[in-house]
Parts: structure tokens; C-alpha cells; sequence
């Protein structure tokens, strides 16, 4: 029963990171289900030094990390994510530019600085949180973060 609501409960966030990372519905669909399948093969190992999300979201990016490894090249695109409530016509073709912009963006930063940002800003996790998931130093978040931002703002900037 515990691990039912487990399940349920982190479903979306694994999803979600694993589409941010991968950039491919299937593979992120594929990525989810063998995260949830390692989480529940591992889960008797858990020690509880960090959250179970936290540490459920380490399984999940190794897990894609793995995948990426396997598909090189890379060849997956960004889903459309669907405009708010828009008020006008012109406000839904300004953020669909805007997304577009922005995903290319993301999918010319490294892997690593990929993950940080997904961690950091899509996800909401602490800069603890996020050193937890990928198996680093705070520090070494820090200067990852850091290093993307600098790298989005000049492809953006090049992009728009």
C-alpha cells in the first residue's frame, strides 16, 4: 500500500524530469517506468540520509543518464508545453515563440547543466536537494548553475 502511494506520488515529478532531460515523450514514458521499477527494487535499501523524493529523483536521473548514453547521438525534441489562459491570439504566439526559444536554448546546454537547471528551477529543489540528485557537491551545483544561466542567457540572446 506504501509504495502504491509511492508510486502515485512521484509519478509526475519523475515524468517530468525525465521529458525535461530526454526531450522525447516515449523515452521519458520508458524512463519513468524503469524508475519507478528500480525505486521499488531498491527501496528496502533506502537509508533515509536525504528525502524519499530526493532520493527517488537520484534513481530517476541515473536512469536517464543511462538512456542517454545508449541513444547518442541525440535526437529527441522538446514537447510544446501548452500557453496559460491566454487573452489574445498575439499573447499565445509570443509565448509559443518564447518556449520555442527557450527549448533550444536547453537542448545546446551540456547534459549537466541540463539536469542542474531542471532540478533547480522546474523541479523547485535546493541547491542541497539537487547535489543529493546528481551525486555532487553543493559547490559543484553552484558553479554548474551558474555556468548554465550564463550559457542560456547568450543562446537566447543569439536565438531570439
Amino acid at each position: 500500500m506504501a509504495q502504491a502511494v509511492l508510486l502515485s506520488a512521484m509519478q509526475d515529478p519523475w515524468f517530468r524530469m525525465c521529458l525535461s532531460l530526454l526531450r522525447d515523450v516515449e523515452q521519458a514514458r520508458d524512463a519513468t517506468q524503469e524508475t519507478a521499477l528500480r525505486v521499488l527494487r531498491l527501496l528496502p535499501e533506502f537509508r533515509g540520509d536525504s528525502s524519499l523524493s530526493t532520493w527517488s529523483m537520484g534513481i530517476a536521473i541515473n536512469v536517464v543518464r543511462e538512456m542517454r548514453r545508449k541513444r547518442r547521438p541525440e535526437t529527441g525534441e522538446v514537447p510544446d508545453v501548452a500557453p496559460d489562459n491566454a487573452v489574445s491570439p498575439d499573447d499565445v504566439a509570443i509565448r509559443s515563440e518564447q518556449q520555442r526559444v527557450l527549448r533550444a536554448a536547453l537542448g545546446e546546454l551540456s547534459d549537466r547543466q541540463r539536469e542542474v537547471v531542471v532540478c533547480r528551477y522546474f523541479e523547485e529543489k535546493s541547491t542541497e536537494e539537487t547535489a543529493e540528485i546528481m551525486n555532487c557537491a553543493p559547490g559543484t551545483v553552484k558553479a554548474t548553475l551558474h555556468q548554465a544561466l550564463r550559457a542560456l542567457k547568450n543562446k537566447v540572446k543569439m536565438l531570439a
